[in-house]
Parts: C-alpha cells; sequence; structure tokens
C-alpha cells in the first residue's frame, strides 16, 4: 500500500510538470522549416505565381504596339494597252506603265495615344494580379503552416497525455489488485486510451493532408520530405482597425486593380468620343511608261473615312463605353466595401483568440491542472472516484488542445490581414 502512495505521489509531480511545459514543447528544432523559406520557395516555383508573372509581362508589351502607326503598304502596278502580255503597248501608248506607290493609315489625332494608355492601365490591373496571386499563395501557404504547426503540436499532446493515460491505468489497476475499486475504472482508462488512438491517426490524417497542400503549392514533387513546421508562437495585434481599413485602398491588389479598371474604361470612354470623328489615308504613286518619248506620272491621293452611322455605331459604342465605365465604378466601390467587411471579421477573429490565449494561459489551463490534482488527491485516498478523476483529465486534455487552435487561429487571421492590407505584421 506504501509503495502505492508513492508512485501516486511520483505520478501527480510528474502530471503538474507536464502540464507547466506542455505549452512549451514543438516539433524538433532540426526537422522544422522556417515558414520564410516556404514563401520564398513558392515566389520562385508556384506555377500560379510564374503564370500570372508571364501575363502580366506580355501585356506590358502591347502599349507600344497599339500605340503605333498601322504598317504601311507598298504596291506595284503593271498596266497594259492592247494586250493583256506584260508591258504590251509601254512603248507605243502613254496609258501603259509601270507603277510603284506607298500608302499609310492615319487614325485621328490621339486614338493611338489613348489606345496606348488603355493598354497601360490593363498591364497595371495585371501587375495587380500577379501580385495578387502571390498574396494569395502567400495566405494559403501561411494557413496550411498554421495548420500544420497546430497538427503536430496536438499530436505531440495526444502522445504526451496516452503516457500520463497509461499510468493512470496501472494506477488504477494497483488499485483493483488490492480490492480497493472495481474493474471499470480499467476498463475506463483503456477506453479512453483507445479514443486517444483514434484522435491519434485523425490527426496525422489532417497532417498529411496539410503538407500535400504544401507540397502542391510549392511545387514539389508529392514523394518529396515530409514538411515540420515551427512551434507556434503568438504575434501580437500592434495595429488598430483604423490604421488597417487606411491601408486598405493601397494595400489590396485587388481594389486596386479595380482602381485600374476603372482608368481604362475612362479610356475607353474617351476614345468612344474619337471615333466620331474620321480615320485618314494617304496614298503616292510613281508610274513609268518609256522614258524616251513619256514622262513620267507622279499621283498624290488623300482620303478620309466618313463616320455618317454615328447615332448607330459610333454613339452605340459610346453607350456601352459609358455603361463598362459604369460598372467599373460599382465593382471597384463592391470590392472595397467587402474589403472592409473581410477585414473588420479578420480583426475581430483575431482580437478575440489574442483574448481566449489570455484566458486559457491565465485562467483555464491552471485552474483544470489545480482541477486534476485535487482529484488526483482525492482518488488516492478514496473520496473521488476514477470517472471524476478521468474527467477532470480530459478537460484538461481538451482544453489545451484548444489553447493552441486559438493560438492558430489567430495567426491565421493575421496572415488573411497581411493579404488585405499588405501590411506585414508576423
Amino acid at each position: 500500500m506504501k509503495r502505492n502512495l508513492a508512485v501516486l505521489v511520483a505520478f501527480g509531480a510528474f502530471m503538474f510538470a507536464a502540464t507547466l511545459t506542455r505549452a512549451q514543447e514543438g516539433p524538433p528544432a532540426n526537422q522544422a522549416t522556417k515558414l520564410a523559406d516556404l514563401l520564398a520557395e513558392a515566389e520562385r516555383n508556384n506555377p500560379q505565381i510564374q503564370a500570372a508573372r508571364s501575363a502580366w509581362q506580355s501585356a506590358t508589351k502591347i502599349p507600344s504596339r497599339v500605340s503605333t502607326l498601322p504598317n504601311p503598304v507598298v504596291s506595284v502596278q503593271q498596266f497594259s494597252v492592247g494586250s493583256p502580255r506584260p508591258f504590251a503597248g509601254y512603248t507605243n501608248s502613254d496609258f501603259a506603265y509601270f507603277g510603284l506607290g506607298f500608302s499609310q493609315d492615319l487614325p485621328y489625332p490621339g486614338k493611338l495615344r489613348l489606345r496606348g494608355k488603355a493598354a497601360e492601365t490593363e498591364a497595371a490591373s495585371l501587375n495587380e494580379a500577379w501580385l495578387m496571386a502571390r498574396r494569395n499563395v502567400a495566405g494559403q501557404i501561411k494557413a496550411a503552416y498554421f495548420e500544420l504547426a497546430y497538427d503536430q503540436q496536438d499530436l505531440a499532446i495526444l502522445e504526451r497525455d496516452g503516457s500520463l493515460l497509461e499510468q493512470m491505468e496501472k494506477i488504477a489497476e494497483a488499485r483493483y489488485r488490492t480490492g480497493q475499486v472495481s474493474e471499470q475504472d480499467v476498463l475506463k482508462a483503456q477506453l479512453e486510451q483507445t479514443n486517444l488512438i483514434r484522435q491519434t491517426a485523425l490527426e496525422q490524417q489532417k497532417a498529411g493532408r496539410l503538407e500535400g497542400e504544401l507540397k502542391a503549392l510549392l511545387n514539389r514533387p508529392p514523394s518529396s520530405p515530409d514538411i515540420f513546421a515551427n512551434k507556434l508562437a503568438e504575434t501580437p495585434m500592434a495595429l488598430s482597425f483604423d490604421e488597417l481599413v487606411s491601408q486598405i485602398h493601397s494595400g489590396d491588389p485587388r481594389v486596386r486593380a479595380e482602381s485600374d479598371e476603372i482608368k481604362k474604361q475612362e479610356t475607353e470612354v474617351q476614345l468612344a468620343h474619337k471615333d466620331f470623328y474620321p480615320d485618314f489615308n494617304v496614298q503616292y504613286m510613281w508610274q513609268r511608261t518609256d522614258p524616251t518619248q513619256y514622262r513620267a506620272y507622279y499621283m498624290l491621293t488623300f482620303s478620309a473615312s466618313i463616320p455618317i452611322y454615328r447615332r448607330r455605331r459610333q454613339g452605340g459604342e459610346l453607350a456601352e463605353a459609358k455603361e463598362k465605365q459604369a460598372q467599373a465604378q460599382h465593382t471597384y466601390d463592391a470590392r472595397v466595401q467587402q474589403a472592409y467587411s473581410d477585414l473588420r471579421s479578420d480583426y475581430l477573429e483575431a482580437t478575440t483568440a489574442e483574448r481566449l490565449l489570455g484566458i486559457y494561459k491565465q485562467g483555464l489551463i491552471p485552474q483544470s491542472a489545480a482541477t486534476f490534482q485535487a482529484g488526483l488527491a482525492a482518488y488516492q485516498t478514496g473520496r473521488e472516484d476514477f470517472q471524476t478523476l478521468l474527467s477532470s483529465f480530459l478537460d484538461e486534455l481538451q482544453l489545451d488542445a484548444e489553447y493552441w487552435r486559438s493560438l492558430a487561429d489567430h495567426e491565421i487571421a493575421l496572415a488573411r490581414i497581411e493579404e488585405l492590407t499588405g501590411v506585414a505584421l508576423n
């Protein structure tokens, strides 16, 4: 009996020490990969980022092309007289000739500049799309990384608490052999051990799925080495909500892309106004007959396209451009409001998680540890049953997991805020 009591006391001391150190443990440092290294790797290798960059790079080549005059046209003419044979009548008729010509289309002044300006704003919008892809991929990597860190921490908790539960089972068996408790205490401990095994299998499955997501984002082969996350650490919220809101217009690439779309549609409206004016064409022709008998001909032609269907064609184009401009403005307003809503939701989640972390660290976890210690002392003297002791143990296990869950949610919310505002918080 004295030996069993000594075992209980030693176990209580071990349990109390484990509770104090539980929040400090994490995956092995030599196996963990830094989040910054994964983000840098994604910048280099992620296909979505590379595709968005190529789209932007190709769009930067368009302004110079659309703002340049159309290609000139060079023509060669041969006019025969009296016979379809080439150069028939060339020496005996001043109507037969050989000619060289040149023509050039000339859009109405200002049209080429406006087309180039519209293409530049389109390229700027695609540049924002590239930045958006980078932010989006970075946000996905951060979310998966923090989730993986939580799962790895939860697996460590389950493994550690499984060992503690095994010791509780041995204590219950010792008391059962001495006739102090029924066999039900041993069976309950064994049942809970099996439940921990089930939870461990589910967490391992989730961790494997998260590793697969990270490898896909990094463009790594599925058979590449496993990824281990660093231990979760709380990042304090250094900015107020109003300070973050002020960064939306300049920091959210989706908002900036919609702003570029408004500028593009404004240019399209100006271009539609220009289409009410004619475009021009200039031609020059040199014609040569027999130089020993006839003089050469020189012909200059200037032509213009007359927009006589202004109401049906140009008027329709202008109305369409104005509607698209209004659409772009409404889309921009909606995007800004959505960004405000997303930011408020993420900010509330981050600040709520921050308060919960304080409650867990300063209240719930120490209180649950003290409750378990009191229950352990009561169980060893027969003043408390095993079910109550097991319940306090499971409460502590749950609160520990909830603490790390809140910490992961806090970091993921900060990552989404970073994606929205471009402000580095972590």
